[in-house]
């Protein structure tokens, strides 16, 4: 069971998520770069490729709101503010090391439910405009989460069978010897695919597409962007964050304290996790939920019938 860490960090939490996902976010803008013009010149290069994103947040900071015809502004704001603080509640039961803002019994519950608050969000964030565009960003997030979700919930529950506890802190202790993601490499590989679904990022952008104009954030400007798109960063920083603890050993490992691993391990995941926008093309909803319902789900529950095997003989 991890430690539960000390009240005021909770508070510092959203800060230290956020900071990540603005690394994150240079590091993407970086490679982005690199592929589109070459690799940097210069270590001064490398830096203004980098700080892109915190020049384009400086940007939206001060634009101006836009504004729709009969939008509803509560809808929109409040789809808006949810995203990043779902991202940051599912973010609580992470632990840094062995030590968590919290750490409940349904720990994986309650991160997966989190989860399911980013839906809700983003479909607000589409709705509230009143704007055909956004409206069709926020229904292809619903779209995406139908085809993603059940796989993705079966790979996090094998992890959970594993230990065969729901509690995060639980799945990280049973991992000491052993990651499960080296006898559950399915579920793993699920979980990433899945997670980079979740963050609506790179081949499953549709919910941002620019085919419709930036979909659910076609209708907005300024600050409300901003927030929005940096709970997406933070969105994909948690989603990597919370592969750690599930199955590469949380804070195991040799030599380093278990809080510098847990930032390796999550920083390698964010790494596989970038490169997925350039290594795998944009995926037709529609393909992509054929392929999760017929392929995806049945490994998912074949490895969870492997693994249920193995604890009834422990």
């Amino acid at each position: 069971m991890s430690e539960t860490a000390p009240l005021w960090a909770a508070a510092v939490l959203p800060f230290a998520l956020l900071a990540l996902a603005a690394v994150t976010a240079g590091c993407g803008a970086a490679v982005s770069a690199a592929a589109e013009r070459g690799p940097a010149g210069s270590a001064r290069e490398l830096t203004s490729r980098a700080a892109a994103p915190l020049r384009e947040a400086l940007r939206l900071l001060v634009q101006q709101p836009r504004t729709t015809t009969a939008a509803d502004g509560a809808l929109r704001r409040a789809g808006v503010a949810l995203l990043p603080t779902a991202a940051v509640l599912a973010g609580a039961v992470l632990p840094l090391g062995f030590r968590s803002v919290t750490d409940p019994g349904v720990g994986i519950v309650w991160f997966n439910a989190m989860e399911v608050l980013a839906w809700a969000a983003v479909w607000l964030t589409g709705w509230g405009p009143n704007s055909a565009l956004s409206l069709t960003g926020g229904y292809r997030f619903l779209a995406q989460g139908l085809a993603y979700e059940l796989p993705h919930m079966l790979a996090i529950t094998t992890a959970a069978l594993g230990a065969e506890s729901l509690r995060v802190g639980e799945v990280v202790a049973r991992q000491e010897g052993l990651w499960f993601a080296l006898w559950m490499p399915a579920a793993f590989a699920v979980y990433l695919l899945s997670a980079v679904a979740m963050a609506f990022w790179g081949p499953f952008g549709h919910p941002l597409g620019r085919d419709a104009a930036g979909g659910a954030a076609a209708e907005l400007g300024g600050p409300a962007r901003l927030v929005l798109l940096g709970g997406r960063w933070t969105l994909l920083v948690v989603a990597a964050g919370f592969a750690v603890p599930l199955f590469l050993g949380g804070g195991h490992g040799p030599l380093l304290p278990g809080w510098l691993w847990t930032l390796l391990k999550t920083a390698a995941v964010l790494a596989v996790l970038l490169a997925v926008r350039r290594a795998l093309p944009a995926v037709r909803m529609e393909r992509y939920t054929e392929f999760a319902w017929t392929v995806l789900v049945p490994l998912t529950l074949l490895q969870a019938l492997a693994v249920a095997v193995v604890v009834l003989n422990r």
